[in-house]
């Protein structure tokens, strides 16, 4: 049969015992220890010299290759300003910015500036000894020596907003070193330490850099608020002075002569005058100032008046536009007309014999800026301005664009750089001032000022009622001659109406030697007809939108 064989009794018990020991021996011998974490090994000693710079000295090891650290070098201050601190004199590394790029094991050297703080007596040195290392660091160590007796000390480690003290710190027996100890500090994480030194041992102070805002960019206080109220003062009252002395009518200022008004009524033995002779387009520009749309409707209605065209108004249905034709008149000698209006009379017919209204739409455009300038010129050349009045106003107003960029930039720069950005917007005020009132700086000479008194009158004529004692034969006549200057003074309505009731309301006549209408048209009909015409040319002549002169 077979079986186990039974070991002896003393030889089961040294087997037994045997196991124990091994048990025993198990138990009581230590784990391999875990391998210390890799990581910079930072010796860095501090030196807070007299003149408040700090020396700073780091020995680093325990890595290899290249590393990489961003300092810190701007804090919140207060609530107006950025506390700088300025990094120079580097050695045994490259700093670009902020950065600085070591190969380790390497010894590196800098200066800071801005890192004391007068508080409560003492000047308070503050630094982020380690900070913004792209490896973790496994042992930092910092002696800090000062130009006087240390005062109290205290470090803190961990993230920038860290309340946790370092692993340890103190001070030597003399009082005049201080030692701080940190182990294991994350990539990006600082240990920070304070030194406090009697107030007199070391100079320097912060270094502050106002943080930007709208608020205190454009602070309004005693100070900026002064300054702001005086610079409009001088700068507003030196526009107005300048308006005073260039832009003022030379009649106001030699408070010209006093003409006679009987001057100014037009119509002596049966014919008309104008006042001085002027055209209507010519009064229109010298009233305004501006060769208007209107200057050149009411010249159109003018060369008809006067025997150059004539204007044939078009049958229509009820629901067409209405339209007129323009045709030249054998008779009318264009020579005899001024250079603006030979200019208007070639625009209209351009070498043909007649042209619709309609037609002119969008083509009569282009030749609207030379029948323009020919007025311009001609209120020069009439000696009523001593300069073209649309230059005049293009001069000032670009100015006062110019100021208004100038005034732009001053006040970014004010406000970014300074508290007194308000300054800046009292150039941008005058400038818009400026480039308003540009357009009330052509100034008429005496001439000019005698031509507009004596316009001004025959308006005050033209309107009172009182038309004196004309002759019947010479109304039709007289009457029509009117007219032009009406559209000039927006009066179209009430000399059409005068017109059509010369000849008693159509009964003797169904048209002028001027105007004609279509079939079944009368003189009855005439203020409705001349007041569309008038609003038709004018869009007609303007159809293709352009800017006008400034």
């Amino acid at each position: 049969m077979t079986g186990f064989r039974r070991a002896p009794a003393a030889t089961s018990a040294a087997v037994l015992a045997s196991a124990a020991l091994g048990a025993a021996l198990l138990a009581t011998t230590p784990a391999p220890a875990q391998a210390a974490p890799a990581g910079i090994v930072d010796q860095i000693t501090m030196t807070l010299r007299k003149d408040g710079t700090l020396h700073v000295s780091e020995k680093i090891s325990g890595a290899t290759g290249p590393l990489q650290r961003t300092f810190l070098t701007r804090t919140r201050h207060d609530d107006a300003d950025d506390r700088l601190y300025q990094i120079s004199n580097v050695k045994g590394g490259k700093l670009s910015g902020d950065v600085l790029a070591v190969t380790a094991p390497a010894t590196v050297e800098y200066d800071v500036k801005g890192t004391v703080t007068p508080a409560g007596g003492v000047r308070e040195l503050r630094w982020f000894a380690v900070n913004g290392w792209n490896a973790p660091v496994a042992k930092a160590t910092v002696k800090v020596a000062g130009p006087g007796l240390v005062q109290s000390l205290s470090c803190f480690a961990g993230e920038l907003t860290s309340a946790v003290g370092c692993t340890s710190a103190s001070m030597d027996h003399t009082g005049t070193e201080a030692d701080f100890e940190q182990a294991n500090l994350a990539p990006g994480q600082a240990l920070t330490v304070v030194v406090a030194y009697p107030e007199d041992s070391a100079a320097g102070g912060p270094i502050l850099d106002r943080r930007f805002s709208l608020t205190s960019a454009f602070a309004l206080d005693t100070v900026t608020g002064g300054a702001l109220a005086a610079l409009l003062v001088l700068l507003l009252g030196g526009l107005g002075l300048l308006y005073w002395t260039r832009g003022r009518d030379a009649r106001v200022v030699a408070h010209g002569k006093d003409h006679d008004q009987g001057a100014a009524v037009p119509v002596q033995n049966g014919h008309f005058s104008p006042p001085d002779g002027v055209r209507p387009g010519q009064i229109g520009t010298l009233v305004d100032e501006q060769a208007d749309v209107v200057d050149v409707t009411a010249t159109i209605v003018d060369l008809a008046v006067r025997g150059f065209l004539r204007i044939d108004e078009q049958p229509r249905e009820t629901y067409d536009a209405p339209d007129w034709m323009l045709v030249r008149v054998p008779s009318g000698h264009p020579a005899a007309l001024l250079p603006y209006e030979r200019a208007l009379y070639d625009a209209i017919f351009d070498g043909r014999d007649a042209v619709m209204l309609s037609q002119l739409s969008g083509s009569f455009a282009s030749h609207l800026g030379e029948v323009r300038d020919a007025l311009y010129a001609d209120v020069v050349r009439q000696g009523w301005f001593a300069r073209r009045p649309d230059t005049e106003r293009t001069r000032w107003t670009l100015a006062g664009v110019v100021l208004i960029g100038v005034g732009l930039l001053a006040t970014v720069a004010l406000a970014w750089l300074t508290t007194y950005g308000l300054l800046g917007l009292a150039l941008v005020i005058a400038g818009g001032a400026l480039a308003v009132g540009g357009q009330y700086m052509p100034a008429k000479t005496a001439r000019g000022s005698a031509a507009l008194a004596h316009t001004l009158a025959f308006r005050e004529y033209l309107f009172s009622g009182d038309l004196g004692e004309v002759p019947e034969q010479h109304r039709v006549e007289l009457f029509s001659r009117y007219l032009p200057y009406a559209v000039i003074f927006d009066g179209v309505e009430h000399w059409s109406r005068i017109v059509a009731s010369v000849t008693g309301n159509g009964r003797e006549a169904d048209n002028l030697y001027w105007y004609h209408g279509p079939a079944e048209w009368d003189l009855s009909k005439f203020a409705g007809s001349m007041r569309t015409f008038t609003t038709t040319t004018s869009g007609a002549i303007s159809a293709t939108r352009q800017f006008r002169t400034l």
